[in-house]
Order: structure tokens, then sequence, then C-alpha cells
């Protein structure tokens, strides 16, 4: 359905644009006077406003979509006029998809039915929380914990950019190093070496074959980088890619744990955002399922929905397995306990929330140092090998 640009003006003379998805023109005029508007202007919008622009431009549309609703809803303004409010708030880029949306619930469509249908700006925990929201009356709320949600990630990752700035220029500049001297240096001292009749030492010799074998095998490195990319997109595209992948960051020595960390979090995030709306416990593992993206937090879930149907506790199912941290289960348990089983699911989410942005931050951190002794490791074995080589020469001289 194509996607129309509108001017109009209201009762009270105010003017007010937004785009419309419609069949023709004169269906948005219909609905322009179904809403009380008078259309003064009315044509095919351009296409290029997509919504789909950079992720970063994307998340702070999203996060300033989500403020504007979650400030709107307690003060007891309508779905659909604190959505129409949330989208004037939102870029230019992001309004189209924003503008039907609201126009769907306007029509009787559920809100999270609408989200879903534009993944690149809602992610599935988005989607899932607000269909939570809706079952169980709070939407409200929802777009409270979401602000909350989506504030700590974007503060996160402008944390992480910032650390991460000095390490890629640091790699960019070692990688170079290393090339000038593998391309450069070597064979230049080598050449020397080699007139002089006298014999190389081992270590010499062995560096001196490296950067010969660089040199004549340039093309390796060549292709190293389309190689690259199309592994990243067989990752990221295919279903045997994103279970290898999901397969592969979940026992890596370091981020493995990370990963663990925060798929639990996703998961105790989810179930308790649907227990907390009144869903049951089986139905709340059915959509957490559904709503996650990692496959192997699919089978997880899967896994534990089959025990829990058969009558064994969430926590003794959780336990069983081997993916989730150990934390998750015992606050389950004390949750299931206590009869708030909900209550210690967000909980639980909070705490592996933090401590899988600590671990992250630790990571990153590490980052710095580690290239600092493998760059420099590299260029200390070529300057020794060099000077072990010019060393002997001279000996030799004398």
């Amino acid at each position: 359905m194509p996607l129309y640009a509108y001017r109009a003006i209201d009762t009270h003379g105010q003017r007010t644009k937004g785009r419309l998805p419609g069949s023709s023109p004169e269906a948005i005029v219909r609905d322009l006077e179904g809403r009380g508007l008078v259309a003064l202007d009315v044509e095919e919008a351009k296409k290029g406003g997509n919504g789909i622009g950079l992720g970063l431009g994307r998340r702070r549309a999203v996060l300033e979509f989500t403020r504007a609703v979650a400030s709107l809803l307690p003060a007891g303004m309508p779905l659909a006029r604190a959505l129409g409010a949330g989208t004037t708030a939102a870029p230019e880029s992001v309004r189209p998809a924003l503008e039907t949306i609201r126009s769907k619930v306007e029509r009787g469509d559920d809100l999270a039915s609408s989200l879903s249908e534009h993944p690149r700006l809602f992610s599935s925990l988005y989607v899932g929380m607000v269909r939570a929201g809706e079952k169980s009356g709070s939407l409200d709320s929802a777009f409270e914990r979401l602000t909350e949600h989506l504030e700590r990630e974007s503060e996160l990752r402008s944390k992480l950019v910032s650390m991460s700035i000095y390490p890629v220029l640091l790699g960019l500049v070692g990688i170079a190093a290393v090339l000038v001297l593998v391309l450069f240096v070597l064979p230049r001292f080598s050449d020397l070496l080699l007139s002089s009749g006298a014999a190389l030492p081992g270590t010499t010799a062995a560096v001196v074959g490296v950067a010969a074998a660089v040199r004549s095998e340039w093309w390796i490195l060549a292709i190293l980088p389309p190689l690259a990319a199309v592994v990243i997109a067989w990752l990221r595209t295919t279903d045997a890619g994103r279970n290898a992948g999901a397969e592969i960051l979940v026992r890596l020595p370091l981020i493995g744990s990370w990963r663990r960390q925060h798929l639990a979090a996703s998961f105790a995030r989810m179930v308790g955002e649907l227990v907390a709306g009144g869903a049951p416990l089986l139905l709340a593992l059915d959509d957490a399922r559904d709503c996650m993206t990692d496959p192997v937090a699919q089978r997880e879930t899967d896994r534990i929905r089959t025990l829990v149907r058969e009558g064994s506790s969430l926590n003794h199912a959780i336990a069983r397995g081997g993916l989730f941290p150990p934390v998750l289960t015992q606050l389950v348990a004390l949750g299931e306990d206590a009869g708030r089983l909900a209550d210690f699911l967000l909980k639980s989410a909070e705490l592996l929330e933090k401590k899988t942005e600590r671990a992250l931050e630790r990571l990153v951190a590490l980052v710095e140092p580690a290239m600092i002794v493998g760059f420099g490791g590299i260029v200390a074995v070529v300057a020794l090998a060099l000077l072990q080589a010019i060393y002997g020469v001279n000996a030799g001289s004398f």
C-alpha cells in the first residue's frame, strides 16, 4: 500500500502534516475527515524516508519515540494520540513507519503486532515487552521500562564507543607498522646482510623467511577482507550460519561467559514481564521463545518449557541446562518459594544486565593492553633478529 504525505487543518485552525498509508489520495482525504481534519494537500510520499538508515539513527529515533509515549500514557492520553505525539518527536526518517503503526492501532490492530512488522526499528524484546503490557493492561509501565532499558543501552553504547576509539587507532597504526617492516624494511636488510656473505642467525633467517613468504603470497592478505565479509554474511543471513555463530559465541573462552549472561538476562526479562502481566508460565515461555533471535536461546527455552509442562519447577528446568548462569537458577528458586516469580525474574534480569555491562566494559578495556603487547612483541622480535644479524656481521668482519 503506497504512503501519502498530507497537510491538513483541524477545527481549531491549527495546521498539521504527516504521512498515512492508503489506496488513493481520496482514501487519505476520507481518513483525515474521519479524524476531524480537513485535507489541504495530499500527494504520494517520496521514497527514502523509510526508517532504515544508519543503525545509530534508528536507535536514537526509537528511544525518542519511546520516551515520548512513556511520558504521555500515564497522563491518561489515548494510545493513538500518544503514538501520534511520539511520531512527531521522532526524526523525519522514521516517521513513515511510525505513522503506519499509528494508523493500524487506530483501525483496531494491537500495538505489538504493528510494531513487529518493522523489525529493523523494534527488536523482539521491545515487541515482547509491549505485548506483555497490552495483555496485562499496563502498557504505560511497559513503555517506562522500555525507556529505562533503551537509555541504559544508549549510555553503554556511547561509553563503549569512547573506549574503543584508542584501540581501533592503535590497531590500525600497529598493522601499518608491521606491514612496513615486513614489506619494505626487512627486504632491504636481508639483501644487505646476504651480500656480506655471513651466515644469518636462526631468528633472523626465520623472520626473513616469513617476510619473503608474505611478499610472495600477498594475494592471501588481499582476499582476507572479502572472505571475512562473505563469512559474516553467511553467519547473519542463513539458518546454518546463525546456528554456527550462536554456538561459537557461547563457547569462546572470554566472550562465551558474557554471551550466556546476556541471553539469560533477555530470557528473564521477557518471561518476567509476561508473567507480571498475568500470562501463565507456559504461555510466557512460548512468547519468550518466539521473541528471541538467538538459536541457542530458542532451543534452551524450548527445553525449559518441555520440562515445565511435564511438571518440573522453573528453577529445576533452568538448572538442568548448561546455558544460563547459576545465579538465575538461585533467584528463580527464591521467587518460586516466595510466590513472587515475576518480581524475582525481573530482579535477576536487572542483575544480569548490569553484570553483562560490566563484563563488556572489561573486555573492551582488555583489548588495548593486549594489542600493545601483541604489536610490541612483533616489533621486538623483528628488531632483535636484525640486531643479531648486524652484530654477527660486525663480529665476523673483525
